[in-house]
């Protein structure tokens, strides 16, 4: 088996006072965004992704340990029907893959640490509460796949599901692209790699049976609190850690191979729980484990600290400043090789800690290949021919 190196508004009202700042700094971090010429504009996202009147409830037709709890905001949902194409090369040196499938835009999961907010700014939403609050479902992706590994110039590598959102997010319940997509793969006998923090992934735990067998599948879940409470406070609406480990250990039953993503690491805050997490995903079944610092890009800076001071208050002068002595006296870097690892002794401790327990329950032991490498396994991509045969 070779392994696939990855990096990666439920609030307490206590006055009046509170819920007044809380929807003013709301609307401001909503509209802190790039630039207007590198928005859409209203008209032009009307062009290509329509507005869902009566949007599906997939908190209605799943189980909550599942999708995690609902939120308490009005999701909005958008189809997005005028995807040209579906498959995303990467040049970032910082991340372990060269290519991803992303289904949809903006995360229900409302993870105040999310990367990924700033990307609902091309759309001329905000990287606040409108990622997630307003959803978009790409639903050509399956088609759109096909005929990308139809062309001659895909030769069969790795894809990874997702970068900018969760491959399995609620919605996935009803619009079930991911498993389409995952479908195509199998087909194409395609290599596949999941991130997810959904217990939603273990519906398709035969179907990514499959593809491990017949090409290759990995699902990675990243589980960066140990605690419930921490969880909820910073990934609100996620599925719970346990109901992860508990999603990890069937997949793994099932054949798939699995590991942990402790991602992202909040220096001052989650560091004491990686011992422990990696010992729950060896039980669970993990063989490989990887972690990543904590990424606070643009309009996310804000947004997190507001979350973090509005959840935990007690902790968040402390975190703060963490996080700034492991980024040179700064909240976020931005050059490529920097952007997912701090620097300082106190990083430098917790890499150690990771690195020795890692060791000690043999995660990561085999040593496995990464996307990357110039030694790649056997090809086992193939495209059907009208006939029903295979052909490189």
């Amino acid at each position: 088996m070779w392994g696939v190196r990855v990096i990666r508004a439920v609030y307490t009202i206590v006055s009046l006072s509170r819920l007044s700042a809380s929807i003013f700094l709301n609307a401001v971090l909503d509209n802190l965004s790039i630039p207007a010429f590198g928005r859409l504009s209203h008209t032009a996202r009307r062009s290509f992704m329509h507005y869902v009147k009566n949007p599906p409830n997939p908190w209605l037709e799943t189980t909550v340990e599942w999708t995690g709890e609902p939120p308490e905001t009005k999701v909005e949902v958008f189809e997005e029907t005028a995807t040209r194409s579906i498959i995303t090369h990467n040049n970032s040196p910082d991340v372990g893959f060269d290519y991803s499938v992303n289904c949809y835009r903006g995360c229900t999961h409302a993870c105040s640490y999310c990367f990924s907010r700033p990307t609902h700014e091309y759309l001329g939403y905000g990287a606040g509460t409108d990622f997630e609050t307003k959803i978009v479902a790409k639903v050509r992706a399956p088609e759109l796949l096909r005929a990308e590994f139809m062309r001659r110039s895909w030769r069969g590598d790795v894809l990874m599901f997702s970068f900018t959102s969760d491959p399995y997010l609620p919605l996935e319940s009803h619009y079930r692209l991911t498993r389409a997509c995952l479908e195509v793969c199998l087909e194409f006998r395609n290599p596949v790699g999941i991130v997810t923090k959904s217990a939603l992934v273990r519906r398709d735990a035969e179907l990514l049976a499959a593809l491990a067998r017949e090409a290759e599948a990995s699902v990675y879940f990243t589980i960066p609190f140990l605690d419930y409470e921490t969880a909820r406070a910073l990934e609100p609406f996620a599925p719970s850690p346990d109901a992860r480990f508990k999603a990890m250990a069937i997949l793994a039953a099932a054949g798939v191979p699995v590991g942990i993503g402790i991602a992202p690491i909040i220096p001052g805050l989650n560091d004491p729980h990686i011992p422990q997490l990696l010992k729950r995903a060896r039980e669970a079944g993990a063989s490989e484990a990887f972690m990543t610092m904590l990424r606070l890009p643009g309009s996310v800076a804000p947004y997190f600290e507001l979350r973090l001071r509005e959840r935990l208050p007690t902790k968040a002068d402390r975190v703060m400043n963490r996080i700034r002595d492991a980024r040179q006296g700064k909240l976020n870097l931005s050059a490529f090789g920097e952007r997912m690892r701090g620097s300082g002794e106190y990083w430098e401790m917790i890499e150690k800690s990771f690195r020795l327990h890692c060791a000690r329950l043999g995660l990561n032991a085999e040593n496995p290949r990464t996307i990357t490498d110039q030694t790649r396994p056997p090809q086992t991509f193939r495209r059907p021919s009208m006939q029903g045969t295979l052909f490189d």
